[in-house]
């Protein structure tokens, strides 16, 4: 009911109106605290999704989220929800404290008297009080200790395959998933403020790579894999990203039929150009479409074909236009300051500084696609050879490998330091040897697809009527 009618019914009779108040409804329920706290969510949620919520509404739903976060961490809920609803109000949580952060960095459009209300919420929606919560959850939870038991038959497996639900029917799920949901957002926190090597710690106790929970849930499934893919961009960990691309957008793709029927199909397809997008640019970077499914890279070509010819041509503009279009709505936490007695407007500041660290790694790898394409036709050549070659000095040469071995290689949580590329190389005295790396062929998607296209065939062969 939660995810289907349950939309069609506000949309049908609250399109443009609020839900009636908690406290209209509130006796109808016996004054029941839990089911108002729940109430007052959704009712929020909505005002946030059809209506302009104003300062005070803002505040109340901040209030609303510490009281029912308080419940779980401090009660004993013997209720089960829908894991759905679970990660939507984790989604709206965070969703809200971006939004809370864009609306007092409008400065110029606020009257006086907004100023001065805002300035009474100062602990509204603060980054160390999400924060905080997102950790709480996860704590209380357990969830860190029950993931990392991957034995067979482990609490790990138990929680894939009960989905984190009490199947007793005497327990709750909400403290288990939420926990869980919540390591989600706290990379999706990180993301926003900037931090993507912390937002991937916070994710790592989750593994992307095998079935989990996270995957049940279209909305969470997209985010985990969206985020994860862009700070691995941010990291210049390319072959992460792409390969988080591929995963998620290839499901997208076979699941399209079933995503139309969702309410959320106009931001799932938003999210879906985005990582095509977001993909092409890691593809520039780090031309590597052999990480590839065919299905996939045939969209990839389609939509940014021309794009990504550029890019690898070094055309800066395309980076840029790209990555405004499929970069997260990043905020800048701490309120606007006062200079020479007026508010500064610090709406657009994190996004342009985001921009400005992406672009100049950018530069610096736009002399590289030459270089690697050079070496690709060698598997081995001295540096006066190579550098007669690229119309180079020996000295330029040189620097020019070591960016292109930095740009490379990528640095694991633990130290360790691996290939992020299709090339690698060393270079012994003056002499480059180039590592030949053969990667596996795939045939299983050719003969698929044609398989499918036979079987299409003789469908067609079957209803054709001959005439004798």
């Amino acid at each position: 009911m939660y995810e289907s009618s349950f939309h069609k019914l506000s949309q049908r009779l609250f399109s443009e109106s609020p839900w009636p108040t908690a406290e209209a409804i509130a006796p109808v329920v016996d004054h029941d605290h839990v089911f108002c706290l729940l109430y007052r969510e959704l009712y929020f949620r909505h005002v946030f999704a059809r209506l302009q919520p104003t300062l005070e509404q803002r505040c109340e739903s901040w209030e609303n989220y510490c009281s029912l976060f308080q419940v779980v961490l401090l009660g004993n809920l013997n209720v089960q929800l829908p894991n759905a609803w679970l990660w939507d109000m984790v989604d709206e949580f965070i969703y809200q404290f971006q939004s809370f952060c864009q609306f007092r960095a409008r400065v110029k459009s606020r009257t006086e008297e907004e100023t001065a209300a805002l300035k009474q919420c100062g602990n509204v929606w603060n980054v160390y009080g999400v924060l905080n919560y997102l950790h709480a959850l996860v704590a209380k939870s357990n969830i860190l200790a029950i993931l990392d038991d991957d034995s067979d038959g482990g609490a790990a497996a138990v929680f894939l395959a009960t989905e984190g639900y009490d199947m007793s029917g005497n327990g709750s799920n909400v403290e288990r998933v939420l926990g869980y949901l919540s390591l989600v957002g706290l990379l999706r926190m990180h993301c926003l403020l900037g931090d993507y090597h912390t937002g991937l710690v916070k994710l790592s106790p989750i593994d992307i790579g095998r079935p989990g929970v996270f995957q049940r849930i279209t909305g969470c499934h997209i985010t985990v894999m969206y985020y994860y893919g862009f700070a691995s961009l941010m990291l210049r960990r390319y072959v992460d990203a792409i390969r988080a691309f591929n995963q998620v957008l290839l499901t997208l793709s076979k699941a399209k039929q079933y995503h139309e029927t969702l309410p959320q199909y106009d931001q799932i397809l938003k999210k879906t150009e985005q990582m095509y997008a977001l993909l092409a640019i890691c593809l520039a970077l780090c031309p590597n479409g052999k990480l590839l499914e065919e299905s996939v890279n045939g969209q990839l070509r389609e939509k940014f074909s021309d794009k990504i010819q550029r890019m690898q041509r070094g055309d800066e503009s395309v980076f840029d236009e790209l990555f405004s279009f499929a970069c997260p709505k990043f905020v800048t936490p701490a309120p606007p300051v006062e200079d020479g007695g007026e508010l500064v407007n610090y709406n657009q500041d994190a996004y342009r500084l985001q921009l400005k660290l992406f672009l100049a790694d950018v530069r610096s790898q736009l002399a590289l696609p030459g270089l690697r394409s050079a070496l690709s036709l060698y598997s081995a050549i001295s540096l006066p050879r190579l550098s007669t070659f690229l119309d180079v000095s020996e000295s330029t040469l040189r620097t020019a490998l070591i960016t292109l071995r930095h740009k490379n290689t990528v640095v694991e949580a633990d130290g360790s330091v691996l290939p992020n590329a299709e090339l690698d190389f060393y270079i012994d005295d003056d002499l480059v040897q180039v590592v030949d790396s053969k990667t596996t062929r795939r045939f299983g998607d050719y003969f698929i697809k044609h398989i499918l296209k036979f079987d299409e065939l003789a469908g067609q062969l079957e209803n054709v009527q001959l005439v004798v």
